[in-house]
């Protein structure tokens, strides 16, 4: 841990606790990849005093990528499934957030990690200067600090996607698309926000070891 780490931590924590502005938004985004699998042998079905069983064997699929973006405090998420996670890919979502999701926003401040596709030069890989600039001027990246990715509220959504949606199988992208876009309009309707209360005050006092020491 180093002067880094706290001065990334603190810039995210701050950021958290500014109040809820909406041409000014605060998205957290993230992605994992899940694999897709089918049942080798039809599952048995649940009966009364016994679950549902599968076997142990199964069929992979492939993988798919889950690029997810949320606005804690509006109680909005939205998943897009993909099949790769190429700093393209990442650019098309950026472009989405900033002109489709957030058209009307001033600037939409993302926070993020330290993937090295997450930055605005895969803009220009992804599309001509003149609309990756367009782009970028839209957006203001807010980086956890390396090894902090708990500081990303992206990931306390993505701890309930995989509760809900990632614990079973899924034999083909179908079949994962409806299981996950269910579930994100079930949480949409409801609002459902994430209530972050830690604060750098709160950094400052229990993680008080992670800053650096000054002489008395």
């Amino acid at each position: 841990m180093s002067a880094d780490f706290v001065a990334h931590m603190e810039d995210v924590l701050d950021l958290y606790a500014e109040p809820y502005d909406p041409m000014r938004p605060v998205v957290c985004f993230d992605e994992t990849s899940t694999q897709l699998l089918a049942d080798a042998r039809p599952p048995t079905p649940a009966k009364p005093g016994r679950p549902r069983r599968e076997d142990y064997e199964y069929v992979r699929g492939g993988t798919r990528n889950l690029f997810l973006t949320c606005e804690p405090l509006a109680g909005w998420r939205h998943v897009e499934i993909t099949e790769r996670r190429t700093k393209v890919d990442f650019a098309h979502q950026m472009r989405w957030l900033a002109e489709e999701a957030y058209p009307e926003a001033e600037v939409v401040r993302v926070v993020l990690d330290n993937l090295n596709t997450h930055r605005k030069a895969s803009l220009y890989e992804a599309f001509p200067a003149e609309e990756a600039r367009r782009i970028a001027r839209k957006l203001e990246f807010h980086h956890t600090p390396k090894h902090g990715s708990w500081l990303n509220m992206a990931e306390i959504e993505f701890s309930v996607i995989s509760r809900r949606c990632l614990g079973q199988r899924h034999p083909d992208e179908d079949s994962l698309c409806r299981e996950v876009h269910a579930l994100e309009l079930e949480r949409n309707e409801a609002q459902a926000i994430i209530n972050w209360r830690f604060t750098t005050q709160d950094a400052r006092t229990k993680l008080r070891r992670l800053y650096p020491l000054f002489p008395a």
